[in-house]
């Protein structure tokens, strides 16, 4: 991805070189930048890489779905603390995940610790297993499992 972003930015340095105007503009910089959008969609599979800009829309959708998830579990939260009577059941729980290398794994508990009612205790010495406790087990363990699940696909759009 690096490498696809910086050729990207020679082909739009190039451009302006190229063009022989007598002052530098942005947007003969931005119309150059384009080009090698262009350049490099048609090219990546050369490169033997995924086109850059896919990726960094993949990122951004994790980013967001970050904040979905954060504002969600802190309103379940705020709704638990705030009540009058204070009815949750802790408890700890064991996940699987699909998740193959330690960046993703590491990922998927940091995001997850993130968010409020969560945490997460303990991963295997294999990588694949999430030891996680939630504030309320019985009420948001599914809503869990689906934030689970759906971060795990946000990280292997990222990284895959």
């Amino acid at each position: 991805m690096p490498a696809q972003l910086l050729l990207n930015l020679f082909i739009a340095f190039l451009w302006m070189t190229l063009m022989d105007e007598d002052e530098l503009r942005f947007t003969t910089f931005f119309a150059g930048f384009l080009v090698g959008i262009g350049i490099i969609f048609f090219m990546h599979r050369f490169l033997g890489t995924q086109f850059y800009l896919r990726r960094m829309y993949s990122t951004i959708k994790l980013i967001f779905l970050f904040i979905s998830e954060l504002t969600q579990s802190s309103i379940i939260v705020l709704k638990q603390i705030l009540s009058p009577r204070l009815k949750i059941k802790p408890g700890i729980f064991k996940y699987e995940t699909v998740l193959d290398s330690d960046v993703e794994v590491t990922m998927l508990s940091l995001l997850l610790t993130l968010t409020p009612g969560s945490v997460v205790m303990e991963v295997s010495p294999e990588g694949n297993v999430l030891y996680i406790h939630a504030m309320d087990v019985e009420q948001s363990k599914d809503a869990l499992l689906s934030q689970l699940g759906n971060f795990e696909k946000a990280i292997m759009e990222v990284t895959r």
